[in-house]
């Protein structure tokens, strides 16, 4: 083999880039490679689309505060992030509900569109503050989630039992009626913020993922910003990053990982740990020739994709964009138009893009190529006269041509000249929510880090998908910390180092 790593991190997510920069940190030669990936964003003549909506939703969760503060980056870091008030808005016919930070302003929109029910929301998040808080407290724990053999479980298990709701299988929304429109909101803003596809998730997810709008920030470039300062961390720990470059298969002897091909190579390039965010199915079709066994296969969940992520971009004139419109909204139309997450972001000069986000129940092409229109009816059903105002409108997940309205008609531009800008010929997959069956810890996990392949961990959005964003980044701390175990004077080296970096 011409080159060997200590481990080879296939994917750019939050997960996996953080798990690498951990490593590399701990001095641990690194190699990422991006694995099929896709910067958030690209453009058109100039002007910017959306591949995907971004929130970091993870910001306020210990899981990232531990990987910044070891990376000695959390003063720095923290100056990248810009509290939103309102932190969200809700628009539905007849009813517009903003969010604020402020309590009392708060409590006067509560008594203005749902009169009746102010003591019932107000108990509602006393309790999702005691729990967010509770939560914290446990997750800034050096624990393993989801946990694999029996000391890892008795750790966790010690930590899970301080965490309220989490045991619960009741109803954290009993107070509020069945159909009560404020009872929607909650659950609506809680599922665009998991992997999970579920009809009802469990309490302790609901409050925690919720509670993450109610925190939110917004990061100055989005996604782009946060990969970038993650592969930057990487490369200053001594690790390569190759975002362009995939592996096109895993080497293994005797059940063992011992490296990786890369795309272009003639020979591979040697690890003995494979990181992914693949599922484990997905990582071990990369293995030619591995046959894990009955016990071991059976031993995981069955996880499939149930309801795909479909983004619209919309770049507008600001004329046609209602000036109090939140830079995080939630448009509730009436049936059969798609609910949307709508996010709002400065373009340049007099301009606005709005990246629109929706759940398809099915990618069967059929659907697909239906939902721009649906899509935008929904946006035009709350933004009168929007489409007046339309200068780009395109979705990289149906393949159909990009609409420039900019002559002051719709004109389809062919994809061809959209790939030459960052775009894509074909349609791009979209991001799943995963079923799994069955779910572990709670409801909470789906599959465990370590896979039948030895030296092969997971850590993507199937691991712990039902908190999202965080459920990433616990993971990513578990797999780190498992693999820093293996070596002891890695481990002694990285005990010495807490007593160095910053503490917060």
């Amino acid at each position: 083999m011409a080159k060997h790593y200590d481990v080879v991190v296939l994917g750019a997510g939050i997960g996996a880039l953080s798990a690498a920069a951990l490593l590399a940190r701990r001095s641990w030669r690194v190699l990422v490679l991006g694995q099929g990936y896709r910067p958030s964003t690209y453009t058109y003549e100039g002007l910017p689309l959306a591949r995907r909506a971004f929130n970091f939703h993870a910001s306020h969760s210990p899981a990232w505060g531990r990987v910044i503060v070891e990376l000695a980056q959390s003063q720095t870091f923290r100056r990248r992030l810009t509290p939103l008030d309102p932190v969200l808005a809700v628009l539905s016919p007849g009813r517009r509900l903003e969010i604020p930070t402020d309590d009392a302003l708060f409590g006067r929109e509560i008594d203005r569109e749902f009169p009746g029910i102010r003591r019932v929301v107000d108990e509602f998040y006393t309790e999702l503050a005691r729990t967010c808080a509770l939560a914290d407290s446990g997750f800034e724990r050096d624990i393993v989630l989801p946990p694999g053999g029996f000391w890892e479980r008795r750790e966790t298990e010690r930590t899970l039992a301080l965490l309220p709701h989490l045991r619960e299988t009741g109803d954290l929304l009993a107070e509020f009626s069945r159909d009560h429109p404020y009872r929607g909101v909650i659950e609506l803003t809680a599922r665009f913020a998991s992997d999970l596809a579920a009809d009802s998730l469990p309490p302790f997810a609901l409050a925690r993922l919720h509670g993450s709008w109610i925190r939110a920030v917004r990061l100055g470039r989005g996604e782009e910003e946060l990969t970038e300062f993650l592969v930057e961390r990487v490369r200053a720990h001594g690790g390569d990053v190759n975002l362009g470059e995939r592996a096109t298969s895993i080497a293994h002897r005797g059940g063992k990982v011992t490296g990786v091909l890369v795309d272009g190579d003639d020979v591979p390039t040697g690890a003995p740990f494979i990181v992914s965010d693949l599922p484990t199915t997905a990582l071990l079709d990369l293995a030619p020739g591995f046959a894990p066994s009955r016990r071991a296969m059976s031993q995981l969940p069955a996880v499939h994709p149930r309801t795909w992520r479909f983004v619209v971009s919309i770049l507008a004139n600001d004329r046609g964009i209602p000036q109090p419109l939140a830079a995080e909204s939630f448009l509730i139309p009436d049936p059969p138009m798609y609910t949307v997450h709508l996010q709002r972001i400065k373009g340049p000069g007099d301009t606005t893009l709005l990246v629109a986000e929706t759940f398809l129940e099915s990618d069967s092409r059929g659907k697909v190529a239906a939902a721009r229109e649906r899509v935008l009816a929904t946006v035009e059903q709350f933004l009168p006269f929007v489409e007046r105002h339309y200068l780009l409108v395109d979705s990289p997940h149906d393949g159909r041509p990009l609409w420039d309205f900019r002559s002051g008609e719709r004109k389809a531009v062919d994809r061809t000249r959209v790939r030459a800008t960052g775009g894509s010929l074909e349609a791009e997959p979209t991001l799943v929510q995963w079923d799994v069956d069955p779910l572990q810890l709670y409801g909470l996990a789906g599959e465990p880090l370590r896979t039948p392949l030895s030296g092969a961990f997971v850590l993507g959005r199937t691991t712990l998908p039902a908190l999202g964003q965080e459920g990433e980044l616990l993971a990513a701390w578990g797999v780190a910390r498992i693999i820093t175990r293996t070596d002891r004077r890695k481990e002694r080296m990285r005990r010495d180092m807490w007593s160095k970096v910053e503490l917060g």
